[in-house]
């Protein structure tokens, strides 16, 4: 049985990123329909429209989950509401889980934490997390500064610990997928491809960005500070790159990145997977065609452990 499934309630393994003010109940809500996980951010800050959200996806009774950013939260208010909500699934981020799980969990809600590292994948386990978002330094929005590929940090984690893994980080298709399950995933969370979807609710300038963009596409921009972040390659971001350094009004014109179509109001957060993003899709052909490519992928590889043989 995969665990992700039976903590979730969705029908694949396929958990779409809690991007801030993209991942709200219209695209949430796609994801699920379509047989994913959506996700309700709250790293926005804007407490009364995050829990007007969830209360919108409460109502339509397919599964989806809730990000917590712990170092975001002005305060209590979100983890009660998400608590008293009738919430299954909450990932938690930015931040050390430990004093989130105990309420969680009262509230019979399922928590996984999303971890950059060895090291801090290690102390979630011990604090008692049911699983872990693994995010290599691929993944697009706020990175860790120590730059690990979730194809190493994959193998790193599942070697230590035995709960249940979603990878994150240059995952688009159905081989990003079969790649994260052989090196011990149970499931995989997209946050770029769902940004270039017909349902996510960013301006068009910003999904054609991410189609028009290349492998190389991105920088990791602040890396001598924090927070470190990967962004499209923009007039904007090559002025932060040049400098090493982001000035603290940095994130003042993100939403008119997203919803006013002006790509040099601020950082175009996106990842390495952007450059293998080719067309704005539906988000229901994006997960049909992930799930097929996936399944084709594993038959394959089963036929050729079943032959002994490598192709």
């Amino acid at each position: 049985m995969n665990r992700v499934l039976a903590h979730t309630g969705a029908r694949y393994p396929i958990v779409q990123a809690p991007m801030g003010w993209i991942a709200r109940s219209t695209l949430a809500s796609a994801v699920s329909r379509a047989g994913g996980l959506g996700i309700i951010e709250t790293s926005s800050g804007e407490t009364a429209n995050c829990q007007r959200e969830i209360t919108a996806m409460v109502a339509t009774g397919m599964p989806f989950g809730v990000n917590l950013p712990i170092r975001f939260l002005k305060d209590d208010a979100m983890l009660r509401f998400v608590c008293e909500s009738g919430i299954r699934f909450v990932t938690t981020s930015a931040g050390s889980p430990a004093k989130f799980i105990a309420p969680l969990k009262a509230a019979g809600i399922v928590v996984y934490h999303a971890v950059p590292t060895l090291e801090t994948a290690l102390k979630c386990v011990d604090a008692g997390v049911d699983g872990l978002v693994v995010e290599g330094g691929e993944g697009g929005g706020f990175k860790n500064p120590e730059e690990v590929s979730t194809l190493v940090l994959l193998q790193a984690i599942r070697e230590r610990v035995e709960v249940p893994l979603i990878a994150a980080g240059g995952i688009v298709d159905g081989r990003g997928m079969a790649a994260a399950f052989a090196l011990g995933a149970e499931g995989i969370q997209m946050g770029t491809r769902f940004v270039a979807s017909a349902e996510s609710p960013v301006h068009g300038h910003y999904k054609q960005a991410i189609v028009s963009a290349e492998i190389t596409g991105t920088w990791m921009l602040n890396t001598k500070s924090t927070p470190c972040i990967r962004a499209l390659k923009t007039d904007f971001t090559r002025t932060i790159h040049d400098a090493g350094l982001m000035q603290p009004d940095t994130f003042t014109g993100i939403q008119q990145v997203y919803f006013g179509g002006d790509m040099n109001a601020a950082p175009a957060l996106a990842g390495q997977s952007a450059g293998l993003i080719h067309a704005v899709k539906p988000v229901q052909q994006i997960i049909d065609e992930t799930v097929a490519e996936f399944h084709a992928i594993s038959a394959r590889m089963g036929a050729m452990a079943a032959a002994q043989q490598f192709g």
